[in-house]
């Protein structure tokens, strides 16, 4: 068969969707994501699998919605027998890589990586686990709330940036050595960064761009009286009622969080540089696991599916996929499959518990059908699951009403339709398939044993002498540059791309 192509996917963390139309939004200083929209098929309407870090992205690498990979939370395992896109692409013959956050959980640090060039920004283990059994506790320690708002600002270095910098920095080191020509395998490389994630803290040259910009000014808020009772239990868990929210605040975390995507637009040019001038060629994808409320009817982060936090930008640059705007609503599940497909692999052998589909024939005209969300995280009690099909979304949770949106005639889901007589017909659709779709009972119940059974491992390996699950990269130092077993003319020869200009 014809040579496989190499695979770059560019993942960010927590990128709003809406902030993607067709590409960057204008307003957005983002040269090198404009770029690459120009040349890419862009999926207008993708939404996450789930609205938060660990659920998405074991579901973006599987294929499989969060009840299947059992990982609900940020604290789930997401056990080694699930194939992964990594897992399928290694199997037939190529190399494996990740830099920087997939948010693994467990002692499987690797799910199909053949090499991991960093370790991970968040914890491995499983304690930031939620717990039913306690509606409305927070924990501190580890909940997200609105400090992130409060504290918006400049600074030169932070946790994160220092992390997105080494990201940026390994994925670099590992085109130029790949371009040496070494390994004539293809090459798969995932580069996932962890901006424009809260904290909203940039650096000076980025925040600057946004200065008296009109997109920071806030977002019109819904009262607290007039949430949903969803939207009411996130506001608790963000633990809003600590925190005088001003407009000041607001317009500053909105500066902060676009001055990272233009800091992260940055570091995927310095890569795609990279890519170029070492004459690699390669699918690029870029994509984010969930998005941002941004202020957004009062609401902060993710956790929910209205648009800001389910929907995420999806581009997908590959010779099979012509340039040009998708509006079908697609999953980040359907990823999987896609890069199969254009990679040439059979994935028959799992797909019957594969919810994604191939996006090829989805960007020439077919049908996707209904795309389906999962949410059982900290802020529920019970999960809450959401469809998006055409202009229209549901919203379902047992212990709250249900939720009918036409989001393309009401964007901002502001008109709930469920108890509208003219929408009588579509919303006893919606009720047969997620019936179709989901046992909720059950749901909740497995998700409940999975809470409980990992608290009591959690608490017992806190005790005595902690072995970290946290990986640890390796780089044989012996191994770099020159030592005394190599022979230096070999060496230099063999490490410099290209030769002969």
């Amino acid at each position: 068969m014809a040579q496989r192509p190499n695979i770059l996917i560019l993942m960010v963390d927590q990128l709003n969707g809406t902030l993607f139309p067709d590409g960057p939004a204008e307003f957005l200083h983002a040269p090198n994501l404009k770029r690459l929209a120009a040349h890419s098929t862009r999926f207008q309407n993708s939404y996450t699998a789930s609205p938060l870090c660990a659920p998405a992205r074991a579901s973006f690498m599987s294929g499989q919605l969060p009840r299947r990979t059992r990982v609900y939370d940020n604290a789930a395992e997401f056990t080694s027998d699930i194939p992964t896109y990594a897992h399928h692409l290694r199997r037939a013959g190529y190399y494996t890589a990740l830099s920087g956050k997939m948010h693994f959980v467990g002692p499987d640090q690797l799910h199909g990586f053949e090499e991991r060039l960093t370790t991970d920004i968040y914890p491995a283990d499983f304690g930031w686990t939620p717990d039913y059994r306690k509606p409305g506790e927070r924990i501190d320690w580890w909940y997200h709330n609105l400090g992130s708002v409060t504290g918006a600002g400049v600074a030169e270095i932070t946790n994160q940036l220092e992390y997105d910098d080494d990201v940026a920095f390994q994925a670099v080191q590992k085109l130029y050595d790949l371009s040496r020509g070494q390994d004539s395998r293809p090459w798969a490389l995932t580069v996932s960064f962890t901006h424009p994630h809260d904290p909203y803290v940039a650096r000076r040259k980025y925040w600057d761009l946004y200065e008296g910009a009109p997109e920071c000014e806030p977002p019109e808020a819904i009262p607290f009286d007039q949430m949903d009772p969803h939207s009411q239990r996130l506001m608790e868990a963000c633990d809003f009622r600590a925190f005088d929210i001003t407009p000041e605040h607001i317009r500053r975390a909105r500066q902060g969080y676009f001055a990272n995507i233009s800091y992260i637009d940055d570091k995927i040019g310095e890569i795609l540089a990279v890519l170029e001038a070492t004459r690699q060629e390669a699918v690029v994808v870029f994509v984010s696991d969930h998005g941002d409320m941004l202020g957004e009817r009062g609401l902060w982060f993710k956790m929910n599916f209205f648009e800001g936090s389910a929907r995420v930008p999806l581009m997908i640059a590959a010779p099979d996929l012509a340039p040009g705007l998708i509006e079908a609503p697609v999953s980040t599940i359907d990823l999987t499959p896609t890069l199969c497909a254009l990679a040439g692999i059979d994935m028959s052998e799992v797909m019957p518990w594969t919810a994604g589909v191939n996006l090829v024939p989805v960007a020439n005209g077919a049908e996707r059908g209904a795309v389906a969300m999962e949410y059982a995280a900290e802020g529920s009690i019970t999960p809450l699951v959401a469809l998006r099909e055409g202009a229209w979304k549901y919203i379902r949770c047992a212990a709250d009403p249900e939720q009918l949106y036409d989001v393309a005639f009401d964007p901002g889901e502001r008109s709930n339709l469920a108890e509208d007589p003219r929408a009588a017909e579509v919303l006893a659709y919606f009720r047969d398939l997620a019936d179709k779709t989901w046992d909720l009972s059950a749901y909740d119940g497995e998700v409940r044993e999975s809470q409980a059974r990992r608290w009591v491992v959690y608490e017992a390996l806190r005790n005595g002498s902690w072995f970290p699950w946290d990986h640890q990269p390796l780089r044989a130092a012996s191994e770099r540059y020159m030592r005394n077993h190599m022979d230096l003319n070999i060496l230099e020869e063999s490490k410099r791309f290209p030769r002969g200009e």
